[in-house]
């Protein structure tokens, strides 16, 4: 499971949650030249003293891209949030292969698509393109839904007693983002060839029981209510969430109605080596988050 553990592997958005967990994964399983891109290098200044070669990468400066690049064989490619997003990843993607770069991981979503309707998924889908189009080995990750996104729901849920969603009753397959990193680690640490993979948790888990799992933990009631798209995007601008951010949670809801959600897949153990943690296991142990 670490056969390229002594190539140069880059983690892109390393200053980011997610990078820095892969970081961190890379160095408990023994890769030897690790690399770490960020904007900020100093908020890297702790894996940096544990050997970790970190670089000045900015995916609006072509310089650094190239510098940061250089000498790397494999590559982590974590997604921007940025407006230019499919631009800025177009870009990483050939600078990769310019570098001599011989594989990308790409942290993607499921059921990537060019499709007006898919919000900010559709940027993952031409980055997919890019990738595949570079003719190098590649492994597309299309993480599912973080469940650290039940925490970041669960306020308003618990304040109002009622947890909106437009997912029509289907289930979602909550994946831990510290499952998704260690899973994109050990992608970068041993796959080969070109694969698209669903990165999902143990088990669909449908609203209705994200509501009663709220229940359980603090006491609260919680009980699901089914909108519209429509309905819920209106909600969630209203309630201040920022438009873009608003636009994907309503994809996401939409995609997990039409059923491209509930896919279960063993790919986190597959790459990671562990079981995917459940949603019940991740928010009990993070009851305090939820006010409990």
């Amino acid at each position: 499971m670490t056969q390229f553990k002594d190539q140069t592997l880059l983690v892109t958005g390393a200053g980011g949650n997610l990078g820095r967990l892969a970081v961190e994964e890379l160095l408990v399983r023994g890769a030897t030249k690790i690399v770490a891109g960020t904007r900020d290098t100093a908020k890297l200044a702790d894996l940096a003293a544990k050997g970790v070669d970190v670089r000045h990468l900015d995916f609006d400066d072509a310089a650094s891209v190239a510098k940061a690049f250089a000498g790397v064989d494999r590559l982590l490619l974590i997604s921007t949030v940025a407006h230019n997003r499919t631009e800025q990843q177009a870009n990483a993607v050939a600078a990769a292969k310019a570098a001599g770069v011989t594989y990308i991981a790409y942290t993607s979503a499921p059921n990537a698509r060019p499709n007006a309707d898919a919000g900010g998924i559709n940027d993952h889908y031409w980055t997919e393109q890019a990738i595949a189009a570079s003719g190098l080995d590649f492994t597309l990750l299309r993480n599912h839904i973080y469940a650290d996104m039940t925490i970041f729901g669960a306020g308003a849920a618990l304040a109002s007693g009622q947890l909106f969603d437009a997912t029509d009753g289907k289930g979602r397959n909550y994946v831990t983002r510290l499952d998704t990193a260690r899973t994109a680690a050990g992608a970068l640490l041993s796959a080969t060839g070109k694969e698209i993979v669903d990165v999902t948790g143990p088990t669909p888990v449908s609203q209705e029981e994200v509501a009663a799992l709220y229940t359980k933990l603090t006491g609260k009631p919680v009980a699901r209510v089914g909108l519209t798209g429509e309905q819920l995007l209106g909600g969630l601008e209203a309630a201040g969430v920022p438009s873009f951010m608003a636009t994907l949670l309503v994809a996401f809801d939409l995609d997990a109605a039409d059923g491209h959600h509930v896919i279960t897949t063993n790919t986190v153990e597959r790459y990671s080596g562990r079981k995917p943690e459940t949603l019940e296991s991740f928010l009990t142990a993070n009851k305090a988050a939820l006010g409990a």
